[in-house]
């Protein structure tokens, strides 16, 4: 019989993680002492072992549940831990796909930005870099007149503009001088 921090020990993990797994249900508690201790067979050990493997393919702890109670019912958790996969996969093959389109949009909008000069707000703006870059889906009434803090930048912003445009994506700006 082990107490929680001997499990701990044997099994790489912190004691409140033992704790926390035995409240939940993960792995089972043989019995308590009279002074309050509680204590796990050293079974509890490989127990962890797999909890932490699971834990590492990413599987959550409710997946690692079901698993375990299909295993401890006596029937091949494989084709769920299969299947599970397959659809963690897909999840996150998704997942990157939008952050890989993310980081494109941001990296475009920075190199236009890059090209274009400061502007002080005019009310009717928060921030025009920002707002020079619009998403398709949005669709904006046409900008009011800004104000430039140099003009040789106003070429370049416009520049700036359509380069965003040639990435790929709608701006709204409509920037004009006064």
């Amino acid at each position: 019989m082990l107490t929680i921090n001997q499990l701990a020990r044997y099994s790489g993990v912190a004691p409140h993680v033992v704790r926390f797994y035995a409240r939940i249900g993960l792995i089972r508690l043989s019995h308590r002492r009279d002074n309050g201790y509680r204590l796990f067979d050293r079974s509890e050990v490989a127990r962890l072992g797999f909890i932490r493997s699971a834990k590492h393919l990413g599987f959550t702890l409710n997946e690692i549940r079901q698993i375990m109670a299909r295993a401890d019912s006596g029937h091949s958790p494989c084709p769920d831990v299969r299947a599970l996969m397959r659809e963690r996969i897909a999840s996150n093959r998704a997942r990157l796909d939008a952050m890989l389109t993310q980081q494109a949009r941001m990296e475009a909008a920075l190199a236009a930005w890059e090209e274009m000069p400061d502007r002080v707000p005019d009310g009717d703006s928060v921030c025009y870099l920002i707002e020079s870059f619009a998403p398709e889906a949005v669709s904006q009434p046409p900008s009011p007149t800004c104000t430039t803090t140099d003009e040789p930048g106003d070429k370049a912003a416009a520049e700036a503009g359509t380069k965003i445009q040639q990435s790929g994506f709608e701006t709204t700006r409509n920037w004009r001088r006064p």
